[in-house]
Order: structure tokens, then sequence, then C-alpha cells
């Protein structure tokens, strides 16, 4: 089987196709997951478009000013430790994306209520 997944292009909306502006990685790079990969442009907006998966840049499929529609393959990954890679589009990135942390509220344990000399 092999460990190389191809990242597509995702849901772009109304648009039918939007063009590649920018690559961000080459053959090659060691990427990391959510490591935006290549950027396109539609009339209104861009959009990064950020690695499903960690792993290292086998092939880059488009170039610069290539019109690319949902489902075009856009780089081929190789899976980071030699796992089996999901082929699967990637989720777009969010230009503001609010970043998951977990903050760790202050517990205070319920303390034991001191005895009372009762009798």
């Amino acid at each position: 089987m092999s460990n190389v997944s191809e990242l597509k292009v995702p849901d772009i909306g109304d648009f039918s196709e939007v063009e590649v502006i920018e690559i961000l990685v080459s053959v090659g790079d060691t990427i990391k997951a959510e490591q935006s990969l290549v950027t396109v442009e539609s009339d209104k907006s861009s959009m990064e478009i950020p690695a499903a998966a960690g792993g290292v840049v086998k092939a880059i499929k488009v170039k610069v000013g290539d019109k690319v529609s949902e489902g075009t393959p856009l780089v081929e990954i190789e899976a980071a430790g030699g796992a089996e890679a999901p082929q699967r589009e990637a989720a777009p990135a969010k230009a503001e994306a609010p970043a998951a942390k977990q903050e760790a509220a202050p517990q205070a344990a319920p303390a034991a209520a001191p005895a009372q000399g009762g009798g």
C-alpha cells in the first residue's frame, strides 16, 4: 500500500474555479498538519489551503497561474512515519481561526468540613 496522499482543492463556495497565486512549499519539504501549502484566489478573496496531515512533499501538481476547481490535486504528500495516509480533501484555512486553547480553570476541591464537637 502506498503512503502518499493527494491534497486536493476543497469546497470553494460559489466559484467554479480559482487561481493558484502562491505555492508555499517545495518538493522535499517536511510539513506539519495544518501548515499552509498553496494559496488560491477568487474574484473576492484569497484562501490558503493547509495540509491535512504532516509528512514530506513528494510532488507539486500545480503552478502559479493555474486555474483549479474543487477536487483538483495540488500536492502529493508522503505521510510522516510511513503510516498509511488518507486520501481526502483539505479543509480551507480560515482567515482568523480562533486558537483552540484549553485554559485550566482553577478548581477548588471542596474542603472537608471540620468536625464539630457534638455530644
